[in-house]
């Protein structure tokens, strides 16, 4: 197949060199802004340069992988739908919920699937955390802790696009922990604070921030987040049944030192970047959609999964600022 490239930066290329390396995939369309980006990606991977997303598109693309900025995913998501191109978007579906909600309803009437880049639902450990919960293993889950921290913030003029921490980084553990758990989210209560980089707080954004989310079977749910983690990138779940506990994460590349005498665990170098973490993962979402692509699954994060997770940023964001407990419901709008 044919699979179009818009947007070269650091994950768009990474996601050229992936579709590469796939035997499903026989030549690349790429275009970005940034002429060089472009060129250097043709010369490389043997793509096809198209000067414009409108010029991709006719260029008889089979599939779409949006990886551009967030202000342009709307946009491109609906051209990709109405050229009745299946689309793979890098997360978030619009930079406000309300744009997003406009995007999922336009891609339902066009009846195009769109698939959402949230690749921990690739991973092999969340993948088998889930089937264990759903197996029954833990038996009823009654806590559940979700931890992702990077090892350095990005730069300033990032944080100041990124719509803040929740939205930007938190909103990973938000939509594992519903596709692990299968689970909805009613109520949060969030707490933040900065004790790092001084962009961060003038961006009016919080650094390092805590939130405790009920679910709507009662289960009580952490997720800690952090800028700030100078011995690595650590992203890890915890899942603790009435049966029986579960972690995703524990791995000798674990960025964390034990301080009990005699423990050697872990023994590998820390994890230091998030395709480091996930390279296998990406490159299983990558293909995942080369089978959508081919008609023959759907979806495995749609529009919708996309803006469940968002909603729980949005109430997070609210709760944050209001210093109280937010419910979902009362951050939602129809969709």
């Amino acid at each position: 197949m044919r699979i179009g490239i818009l947007g070269l930066g650091r994950i768009g290329a990474f996601h050229a060199e992936t579709l590469s390396a796939l035997d499903a995939v026989e030549s690349l369309v790429v275009a970005d802004p940034v002429a060089d980006a472009a060129k250097a990606a043709a010369e490389r991977y043997g793509a096809q340069v198209a000067d414009s997303p409108e010029a991709l598109l006719a260029a008889g693309v089979d599939g779409l992988v949006i990886a551009a900025a967030t202000d342009a995913h709307p946009e491109l998501i609906r051209a990709g739908t109405a050229a009745r191109v299946p689309v793979f978007c890098e997360k978030p579906v619009a930079r406000t919920m309300a744009e997003g909600v406009g995007v999922l309803r336009d891609v339902r009437e066009s009846g195009v699937p769109v698939q959402i880049g949230y690749q921990r639902r690739f991973d092999a450990g969340y993948a088998a955390a889930r089937d264990a919960v759903r197996a029954g293993e833990l038996g009823a889950l009654h806590t559940v802790r979700c931890v992702g921290l990077d090892p350095a913030p990005p730069p300033a003029a990032y944080i100041a696009g990124s719509g803040g921490i929740f939205r930007d980084c938190s909103v990973h553990d938000f939509d594992i922990l519903r596709w692990v758990t299968g689970r909805e989210v009613a109520e949060v209560y969030a707490v933040g604070g900065n004790r790092g980089a001084d962009y961060i707080r003038e961006a009016g954004d919080a650094d390092t921030t805590g939130a405790v989310l009920t679910l709507d079977d009662g289960t009580l749910v952490t997720v800690s987040n952090s800028r700030h983690n100078a011995r690595g990138y650590d992203v890890r779940m915890e899942l603790h049944g009435f049966a029986d506990s579960l972690a995703v994460g524990l791995d000798d590349k674990l960025p964390i030192r034990s301080a009990e005498p005699g423990v050697t665990f872990p023994e590998g170098t820390p994890h230091d970047f998030f395709m480091d973490r996930f390279a296998a993962a990406y490159r299983a979402e990558l293909t995942a959609f080369t089978e959508v692509v081919a008609g023959t699954r759907p979806s495995p994060c749609t529009v919708e999964d996309a803006l469940e997770a968002g909603w729980i940023a949005e109430a997070c964001t609210l709760s944050l600022r209001e210093h109280r407990p937010v419910t979902l419901a009362e951050v939602r709008t129809t969709t």
